[in-house]
C-alpha cells in the first residue's frame, strides 16, 4: 500500500489545469542568426493569443542548434485552439525555414502544487 500513493497522479483538488507546452526545435546551423528574428515575429502571434500566459526561448548550452520555447497556457483548450489557428494559412509561420525537420511538442500539465 506504501507505494500505491504514488501510482497515479491524484487531481490537485483547487489547482488551475493549466498546461506547460515545450516545443523543441532544431535549427539549421546556418540559419542561427536569423533564427532569433523568426522566433520573435513568430512569437508576437502567441503571446497575443487568447490564454497564453508567458512564453520564454532557451538554448542548450552545448549546442546551439537546439532550441525549447517553453509556453504557459491557461488551459489546455487555449492551446487546442491557438494550434488549430496555427493550422490555417493566416496562422502559418516561417519557423520552417529555420528549422531541419518538424518541431517536437511535449505538453504538462501540474502535477504537484507547492
Amino acid at each position: 500500500m506504501e507505494g500505491a500513493l504514488l501510482s497515479a497522479p491524484l487531481p490537485l483538488i483547487g489547482f488551475p489545469m493549466s498546461q506547460t507546452v515545450l516545443l523543441e526545435l532544431s535549427l539549421k546551423p546556418d540559419a542561427i542568426d536569423s533564427a532569433k528574428e523568426v522566433i520573435r515575429e513568430t512569437l508576437k502571434a502567441t503571446a497575443a493569443a487568447e490564454g497564453n500566459e508567458s512564453l520564454e526561448v532557451i538554448v542548450d548550452d552545448a549546442d546551439p542548434t537546439k532550441v525549447v520555447i517553453v509556453e504557459k497556457w491557461r488551459a489546455a483548450a487555449d492551446h487546442d485552439a491557438y494550434l488549430a489557428w496555427r493550422a490555417t494559412p493566416e496562422g502559418a509561420s516561417s519557423l520552417g525555414s529555420i528549422v531541419t525537420g518538424a518541431p517536437v511538442t511535449r505538453t504538462f500539465e501540474p502535477f504537484v502544487a507547492l
